[in-house]
């Protein structure tokens, strides 16, 4: 069993869906409303515990209903919550807008943007027992920063979900054991030219795998060579929280090489599309090696 710390985001996700968009000043009815707890960071926590990782989570809540509900959600998950400070901004939360198949978001980090360097220090034995240590970009980057620099001292696998895409330090990335961009946020992330990240790859082998939607995942080997995961054909419900299963899964499954992490992250984030709901449609440890033992009798 990985054991899994999760630096990041704990949001609730408020989604009205309505049959247009409102226009300035304009009130609509809309016709479903609907919570979903989510968040990067605790939707990757979620994802790698329910794939067999012992998960402890670093965020920051408000002291406020969602609040607790986060924090109760995440525990009946078997999360160490232990390390989820209540802080004096409200929970972070998502307004999220549907019509027609299109979206309008609206993020309000609240309380995410108090996670500090201090409670990293203050989590310092879980970093030390840790087998992989993962972050994303929903909180504070000095913490993001703070995190990595720790999990250096201690020689732990730092893994960067470097999502919402920002232009990264050198400091940061060098850091990084791991970075799990999509294509766009790669080129933002390294800033550089769209359509370049084969070359990136291969500058970079071993440290970068690449999300590629539906196609899979792309990562070079240690002698540059690019390697093809491909991806898992299924019937897509709801591509919301694809990529945070992705990295869950490939921080649950680190100990088994890369190659071997990418397809399972591969076919876990193929499940997770099945599933109305971030959280909602990440699979099981036992639903992942029926899924794997179905498309390969031989896995």
């Amino acid at each position: 069993m990985a054991r899994v710390v999760v630096v990041g985001s704990i949001n609730m996700d408020m989604v009205v869906a309505t049959d247009t968009f409102p226009r300035l000043g304009e009130t609509l009815f809309g016709t479903r409303f609907s919570t979903f707890p989510g968040g990067k960071g605790a939707n990757q926590a979620v994802a790698a515990a329910r794939l067999g990782a012992e998960v402890t989570m670093i965020g920051c809540v408000g002291a406020d209903a969602f609040g607790e509900q986060m924090k109760q959600t995440l525990a009946r998950e078997g999360i160490d919550v232990s390390h989820i400070r209540t802080g004096t901004d409200a929970t972070g939360v998502a307004s999220i807008t549907l019509s027609g198949g299109d979206n309008a978001i609206i993020v309000v980090p609240g309380a995410n943007n108090e996670l500090s360097p201090a409670d990293i220090d203050r989590a310092s034995d879980a970093f030390a027992q840790a087998d992989v240590i993962l972050a994303q970009l929903e909180v504070p980057m000095e913490t993001v920063l703070h995190a990595a620099r720790r999990a250096r001292e201690l020689g732990k696998p730092f893994f960067l979900n470097p999502a919402p895409a920002v232009a990264l330090s050198d400091e940061l990335v060098s850091l990084a054991t791991l970075l799990t961009p999509n294509e766009h946020e790669l080129a933002i992330a390294l800033q550089t030219p769209a359509g370049w990240w084969a070359e990136v790859l291969s500058r970079m082998p071993g440290r970068i795998v690449m999300t590629h939607g539906k196609d899979g995942a792309y990562f070079t080997q240690a002698d540059g060579a690019l390697v093809h995961q491909p991806g898992f054909a299924v019937e897509a419900v709801d591509s919301t929280g694809a990529g945070d299963t992705f990295n869950g899964a490939m921080a649950a499954f680190w100990h088994l090489g890369i190659g071997e992490a990418a397809r399972r992250a591969n076919a876990a984030g193929a499940l997770s599309v099945t599933r109305a709901g971030a959280q909602g449609g990440m699979p099981t440890l036992a639903e992942l090696q029926q899924f794997l033992a179905q498309q390969d009798p031989q896995s």
